[in-house]
């Protein structure tokens, strides 16, 4: 659940920090990819 995919206006502050929360933990978890990949390149080359 992003900030452009609820149905409501208005979130509580709870939901802001969740939604954020979840955001941030995708992130994460793409740059933990990004190194992996990244670690496999240089490997290769």
């Amino acid at each position: 659940m992003h900030g452009c995919c609820t149905s409501r206006s208005f979130l509580t502050k709870d939901e802001k920090i969740e939604m954020l929360t979840e955001y941030k933990e995708e992130l994460e978890k793409e740059a933990q990819g990004v190194g992996e990949r990244i670690k496999e390149l240089e490997k290769a080359s």
